[in-house]
Parts: C-alpha cells; structure tokens; sequence
C-alpha cells in the first residue's frame, strides 16, 4: 500500500500550518487542498515545503466544500499511485499523535474503511454531541448495521479507489454532506468498515478555533441526504439483505486501540 495524508482547508487561519506541521511529524507526504481559502494561510504552508518535500499544496479558485476538496485530492492521489488516504481536518479538531495508530490499522487491513469514532472532551458542544446521533442511526439504517460508529467525523483511512467509487455514484456529498454518505456509500459496496476511538478537541475562538457548520444549513442539508440516501436504500435493499445474511461487515468484530 502507498498512503497519503490529505488535509482539505478552507479559511482555517493559523491553526493549518499547526496541524500540518504537526501531521509531518508523524508522516512525510502531506497534502493540503485549499478550497478557495482567502485568508493566506497557505503562506506559512509555502514555507515548509523546502524542508519537506512530500508536502504538497492544491488550490482550488473557488469554495467547493469540503468533499470536493477530498475528491479533487483522491483523484490526483490515485493518478500518482497512492492506494490510500487518511484524511483529517486543518482546523485543529483532530489529534496528530493518533495518526500512527490509523497508519497502522490500515497497514494490518488495507481492505477496510477506517472511520474515526470520536472520543469527546468536556468542551466539546453537547448541541453537536447528540445532534449527530440521528445521523448515525439513519446511517445504520441506511446499511443494516454494517458498522458505522460515527457519521460525521472526518479523520479516516479510505481505500483510493473505493472513494471514488463513492463520489462517482452520486452528485452531492461535496460539502458538509460529505462524511455521512461517502460512509454509507462506501459500505454499499461492501468494503469491510472499521471503527477507530479517536479524540477530539473543540477549540476556543481565543485557541484561533474556526468553524464552518451552519446549524439551520447543514442540518437541512443532512435531512435531504438522508432522504435520497433512503431511496437507493429501498432500492439496494436485496443486496443488503443477502449480505447481512452473510454475516454482514466481516471486520465487525476488530476492536482499535
């Protein structure tokens, strides 16, 4: 297998330099997608690379949304030989030092879809806490309980092909829409899932913490996905049956660290 970790940005200030550089200590070809950013921060990226030459910038001209941005990176990964990607956000959320941890598991699985489950702490909103929730048991729905632990959280290994797979069979999941149905597209195609406890951080606005969810928005957002997502459901549903049947996510029972 070749990995790469791709980091989509999107107005993210300070804090993408940060989590870049702290990504490079754990792994050496980083790349970042900048997706339509304003704020320059792709300046302090520029300034790594000539100490790191797996370190790559992207640019998209305009904001696109996150899954475009994911997309745009999988399909130059794959066409420079990558057969994996781990993907975690630029805004400090994720935690670097458990990037070992995935590399890892997808070494020991390179089959599987590695899903980050997140771990909250004490600051984390509980408005978003239990929020997610409804995602996730439409997701399970969605799947017949193939296994995805948590809907919305971005820091996961995905295998390159079965990613594009994903984007191909649908024209949304480009922005915040994005986690949800790649997850559950990608369970439809049958690729064993596993979850992966991963901790997470909100930040305060004074840490330079930023975000980009729009509560009314991307909840509607997400009310609609689920919708069509329900249709193919209906529609796949033999399918779903038959491997449920089975035995259904054959790394079900794998336990991470």
């Amino acid at each position: 297998m070749k990995l790469l970790l791709l980091i989509p940005s999107y107005n993210t200030g300070r804090l993408l330099a940060d989590t870049v550089a702290h990504a490079l200590e754990h792994w050496p070809e980083v790349w970042v997608v900048l997706d339509g950013s304003t704020d320059d921060s792709e300046k302090a990226v520029e300034a790594l690379q000539s100490a790191h030459p797996g370190l790559r910038l992207i640019k998209q001209p305009v904001n696109r949304g996150k899954g475009a941005a994911i997309c745009r990176g999988a399909e130059k990964a794959a066409a420079a030989g990558y057969t994996h990607v781990l993907t975690m956000d630029a805004d400090g959320q994720h935690p670097p030092e458990s990037i070992p941890k995935f590399i890892a598991l997808a070494q020991a699985y390179p089959e599987a879809a590695l899903l980050g489950q997140p771990i909250f702490g004490p600051e984390a909103p509980m408005l978003r806490v239990r929020g997610r929730r409804i995602s996730n048991a439409w997701a399970n729905l969605e799947t017949l309980c193939w296994g995805i632990g948590d809907t919305l959280f971005g820091m996961r290994v995905y295998p390159v092909q079965a990613l594009l797979r994903a984007f191909r069979s649908t024209w949304f999941a480009r922005r915040f829409d994005f986690d949800t149905e790649v997850a559950v597209r990608i369970c439809w195609q049958g690729v064993p899932a596993i979850n992966v406890p991963t901790h997470v951080r909100y930040l305060t606005a004074a840490e330079g913490g930023v975000s980009q969810f729009r509560y009314i928005r991307d909840n509607a957002l997400l009310t609609w996905m689920h919708a069509r997502l329900m249709v193919s459901f209906v529609l796949r549903l033999p399918l779903l049956i038959w491997r449920a049947a089975r035995g259904g996510n054959p790394l079900k029972n794998i336990v991470a660290p």
